[in-house]
């Protein structure tokens, strides 16, 4: 018999409750794996740096250590500790933040060297436009470890709070009911060379922009 989850806390998605947001900023100081959503599907996501949180969500996507994760950030600012940005790249990131892109920097030495891509010591890096995201990396102060909900056996997101809690059981610490999600890859673009590259087309239109 599946198991529920130790918590499953049903945020409003416009006006986040405060104690709610605090709630959930506690599980993962404290080295939970949470689900939270996003602006294009719900993800999985744990304090940066916590190896053991970090394990836990690979075993749930049934991925290897090589898989890349994300790094998603409050804002522009808490970007530059962690990723290598020129002036250029810096002024896409303010056209085009917040939103469902997902963008590959060269890493800092910020980045634990286990999260980077092994060979090329990148990372990526998004801003989501999610009020609940948001308002968790204001209080938390820090980015959140993240990759997108999507299990072994399904080609898409997972987007319906009750289906995850239901499918996840007692696999993660906390699922947050923000509503339905929408059921979407971020759009991923590279720059890390001279130009942008768009690595994955996705629910952001970068079509002005690459």
């Amino acid at each position: 018999m599946i198991q529920s989850v130790s918590s499953f806390l049903q945020i409003h998605s416009v006006n986040p409750q405060t104690r709610l947001i605090r709630t959930a900023v506690e599980h993962l100081v404290t080295g939970s794996v949470i689900v939270y959503p996003t602006d294009s599907s719900y993800a999985l996501g744990c304090r940066l740096g916590d190896k053991e949180a970090v394990g836990r969500i690979r075993h749930i996507r049934q991925v290897d250590r090589h898989h890349n994760f994300t790094l998603v950030c409050r804002d522009l600012s808490e970007i530059a500790t962690y990723a290598k940005v020129d002036n250029s790249s810096y002024r896409l990131l303010k056209s085009i933040t917040p939103g469902p892109f997902t963008f590959i920097f060269q890493a800092t030495h910020e980045v634990p060297r286990r999260l980077q891509h092994p060979h090329r010591k990148t990372i990526g890096i998004r801003i989501p436009e999610n009020i609940i995201a948001s308002a968790i990396l204001a209080v938390l102060g820090e980015p959140i470890m993240s990759c997108t909900l999507i299990l072994p056996g399904y080609n898409l997101p997972l987007y319906d709070p009750q289906e995850i809690k239901s499918l996840l059981g007692n696999q993660v610490d906390l699922v947050i009911d923000g509503g339905i999600c929408k059921c979407e890859f971020t759009t991923v673009i590279d720059l890390t060379g001279e130009v942008p590259m768009l690595i994955r087309p996705g629910l952001g239109d970068a079509s002005q922009y690459i």
